[in-house]
């Protein structure tokens, strides 16, 4: 543990010099009016966020800028590993660090950060705008508000889906249990040049607790219970969990399947070395980019495999907040609005291939030709059975158990009995107020 805490403690640091070097020649928009008249020279923001596989996020800015242009905004990059960007962002905000304007947060980070007093309520520059609250998936919305006030933006949601290759998987081929996925994988493994069956996210970080999630909740289990009790020590948990840890140590992943997260996981599929793989909406859009994918156009979507009790898929997304620390919070303003409304979201839905949380656009043909997924039955009954994480003030160290005991299950250092016995101790000794 020392050496993670050491290892994110530098990665913060040196992230910490080239925002201060980018941000050190900046001129405020708050300046004070001299003879009357506002200094109009330009703003610079910093917006931070996770590695985009995409175009997204640069067609998005570019946009922005391009409409703004007394507003430059600067992209800084934060780990892959969602839980390392939070301890980033923690470390920041716990110094007061000015250096950051506007953030990504996971879909579980808005009410821990509003708590800790990280982000700014938008409430006011909501009202201030207009902006109309209605025209957003309220489940997403919902996720970023936290004692009445609203504290982030829904930038995207997110679900859990099955990717395929369509030149090797027929429609009628397309496993509809994790068993049945087992036994296709195996089947067509090496077939069009694959190395593996089946790629899933196995890394011990927060990747892992969404697929943990999905084969858990898949036969009917839970980790915590909506009256907030600590249930996970039950045969439909014991049951997943077996499944993932099967797949997991079987052959049809790749050996070395406990490093790979999101990034590594759409690099192997985009270089044409799996028949399936388990990754968020996004994957479509990359996977069927001409420019660096070998297997566009032939990349088919589907529900992931059921376990007893039916599909589950990990409820995801990405909210957006301005830091409390901003120098800059009326420039950060204008950026996040711009990102989380409708012209910010459709181009990362054309571009990006992130799901928009403005149900609107799910109607808008550029929107639907860039993203057929958007109409396509599987990826509305993917999402439809999407399953939250576990819901805690805490949940951070809620998650870190999950990852530390289900890693240990699937190296083989313990059994799946004692990994659920191992968390609901932990968990219920975390969960004491």
């Amino acid at each position: 543990m020392k050496k993670k805490k050491a290892k994110l403690l530098t990665g913060f640091m040196a992230l910490s010099l080239i925002l201060g070097a980018c941000s050190s020649n900046e001129t405020s928009s708050n300046s004070k009016e001299d003879g009357g008249k506002k200094d109009n020279k330009k703003v610079t923001i910093v917006y931070s966020r996770g590695k985009d596989v995409t175009k997204g996020t640069e067609k998005m800015v570019e946009a922005f800028e391009k409409a703004h242009p007394n507003i430059d905004v600067k992209f800084r990059e934060m780990p892959a590993d969602t839980g390392q960007s939070h301890d980033a962002y923690v470390t920041a905000f716990n110094a007061k660090s000015s250096e950051i304007d506007v953030i990504d947060m996971d879909v579980i980070w808005p009410a821990e950060f509003a708590q800790a007093g990280y982000v700014l309520p938008l409430d006011r520059f909501i009202q201030q705008d207009g902006i109309d609250l209605n025209a957003y998936n309220q489940g997403a919305l919902s996720a970023s508000q936290f004692n009445g006030k609203q504290w982030a933006m829904p930038k995207f949601i997110d679900g859990g889906l099955l990717f395929y290759r369509k030149d090797l998987v027929k429609e009628e081929e397309i496993p509809k249990t994790w068993d049945e996925l087992l036994a296709s994988a195996k089947e067509k493994k090496g077939e069009g040049g694959t190395k593996f069956g089946y790629i899933l996210q196995a890394k011990q970080y927060e990747g892992l607790v969404c697929n943990t999630i999905e084969f858990v909740a898949s036969y009917g289990g839970q980790f915590i219970d909506e009256n907030g009790n600590v249930v996970v020590n039950s045969p439909e948990t014991i049951k997943g969990l077996k499944k993932l840890v099967e797949i997991a140590k079987s052959d049809v992943v790749p050996g070395n399947v406990t490093t790979f997260t999101e990034i590594e996981s759409d690099q192997a599929f985009i270089e044409g070395q799996t028949v399936f793989l388990r990754n968020w909406p996004y994957e479509y859009a990359s996977a069927n980019d001409k420019e660096k994918s070998k297997i566009a156009g032939k990349v088919g979507i589907a529900p992931l495999p059921a376990g007893d009790k039916g599909s589950a898929a990990a409820l995801g997304g990405w909210q957006a907040g301005i830091s409390k620390y901003s120098k800059h919070p009326k420039e950060a303003w204008e950026f996040l609005k711009f990102m989380t409304g409708q012209e910010g979201q459709k181009i990362d839905a054309i571009y990006g291939g992130h799901a928009p949380t403005i149900t609107k656009l799910y109607e808008d043909q550029e929107v639907l030709e860039a993203n057929p997924t958007f109409a396509d039955k599987g990826f509305v009954e993917g999402l439809n059975s999407a399953v939250s994480r576990p819901v805690a003030p805490n949940y951070p160290e809620i998650s870190e158990i999950i990852q530390i005991q289900v890693s240990k299950a699937i190296a083989g250092e313990q059994t799946v009995e004692q990994a659920v016995k191992n968390m609901e101790t932990e968990m219920k000794a975390k969960l004491v107020k």
